[in-house]
């Protein structure tokens, strides 16, 4: 089964199961007649620890450095023990 065909059934099936229950407060939040978005991402961790993966996430939260180019003093590098980018220092 590819990835599209399953992300297709949990979308169809869990619109089912909740349009069944007829929840006001869902079908007030509906895209027009439309359960889901017709989009969805998928992402793979390379086989990275949780808890890396967890890190890399919550500090999406908070921007590492300020909009634009990185200044030339400075370069934005992964750090390898546990896996967030942060600037160092040239």
């Amino acid at each position: 089964m590819s990835l599209t065909t399953l992300v297709i059934a949990i979308k169809t099936n869990t619109s089912r199961v909740v349009r069944e229950q007829d929840w006001p407060e869902v079908t007030t939040k509906l895209w027009g007649d439309h359960f889901w978005s017709p989009s969805y991402c998928a992402v793979s961790t390379g086989g990275a620890a949780l808890n890396v993966v967890k890190k890399y996430v919550e500090n999406q939260r908070q921007p590492a450095r300020q909009p634009g180019r990185p200044k030339r003093d400075h370069v934005l590098t992964p750090d390898l023990t546990d896996g967030v980018r942060r600037t160092q220092d040239l």
